[in-house]
């Protein structure tokens, strides 16, 4: 998969504070990517970077292999996480308006539009004013004018703040029929679940610095720490202290005839070993990996950094 954007040893600092220090990573084209932090971390300030909203210190941002310009700018939609609309106008009216700013005539904008209003279920709301909208309608509304265009590139600062657990599923599934459709995506969030939902890549930017990047399934797999669980429908003797000679037990529950158990094996060969001991000894109900989630692997980097710096 090709490179979309390539962001290079990026820093920015306002007097004393530093932003950002070095951050690195590349896009690649027609993924969901997914800019990952806690609050203060830097995420906005690099957006803002990359919509040349504001200039960095030092490194560059490439667009297409090449340094980005202004009139890339064309190619970009940017929802940021501060959004506002004019109250006093119409919905249509003012949706209308962006859409002539981004270069469509009135007639591709309102076809477009309409369109657009049907499928977020809007579309009683076109000759409403703006005052008259709830926080998650307004919110479809800004995002169907950062998309309209057809940008290329789409960046969206929290996207899901403020949506309802229907409304912000919506907004995933149109995420992604984006992406399938040629758009790429960079999506700012803190919400972990949102990014096992709909991200292909990922960066985890903490205390201005990037401390993780790759692929999701690359990361969730070099952060697992080779935890498996396993279910047996009974235990014979010995059984536990088989299990606790070949690998590390970390936890035993017993719920009736069934007997659960989390356990550490350090060497993935050592696997084959452990279920050839099982089914000698008793019937295997499940064994199976326990994969990460992004919430741990979130707090279990963030921590990571924050030892190093101590």
């Amino acid at each position: 998969m090709s490179e979309l954007l390539r962001i290079e040893q990026i820093c920015k600092r306002y007097g004393s504070h530093t932003a950002l220090e070095n951050v690195s990573f590349t896009v690649p084209r027609g993924s969901i990517y997914g800019l990952l932090g806690p609050n203060g971390a830097g995420k906005t300030s690099l957006i803002r970077i990359i919509n040349r909203i504001t200039m960095p210190d030092a490194g560059s941002v490439r667009m297409d292999g090449r340094p980005m310009c202004a009139e890339d700018i064309a190619r970009i939609g940017y929802l940021p996480e501060e959004r506002g609309l004019y109250k006093k106008m119409k919905v249509g009216e003012q949706a209308i308006y962006f859409a002539r700013l981004k270069g469509l005539s009135r007639r591709d904008a309102t076809d477009r539009l309409r369109e657009w209003f049907d499928r977020l279920d809007i579309a009683a709301w076109w000759n409403k004013r703006v005052e008259e909208l709830s926080k998650g309608m307004a919110q479809k509304v800004q995002f169907i004018v950062t998309v309209l265009h057809k940008p290329e590139l789409l960046i969206f600062d929290e996207p899901f703040s403020g949506f309802d657990p229907i409304n912000a599923n919506l907004l995933k599934k149109e995420m992604l029929r984006l992406r399938d459709h040629g758009a790429t995506i960079i999506f700012s969030t803190h919400n972990m679940a949102s990014v096992e939902e709909v991200c292909d890549h990922i960066t985890l930017i903490s205390n201005a610095r990037n401390i993780l990047s790759g692929s999701l399934s690359e990361v969730r797999r070099n952060e697992g720490c080779n935890m498996y669980r396993v279910e047996v429908e009974e235990e014979p003797v010995g059984l536990f202290e088989s299990l606790d000679r070949m690998c590390r037990v970390i936890e035993r529950k017993c719920d009736g005839e069934r007997h659960n158990y989390r356990v550490e094996i350090p060497q993935p060969n050592d696997v084959t070993e452990i279920i050839g001991t099982l089914n000698a000894h008793c019937r295997i109900r499940a064994f199976e990996e326990i994969v990460p989630t992004m919430n741990d692997i979130f707090l279990r980097a963030v921590k990571r950094q924050q030892t190093k710096q101590a």
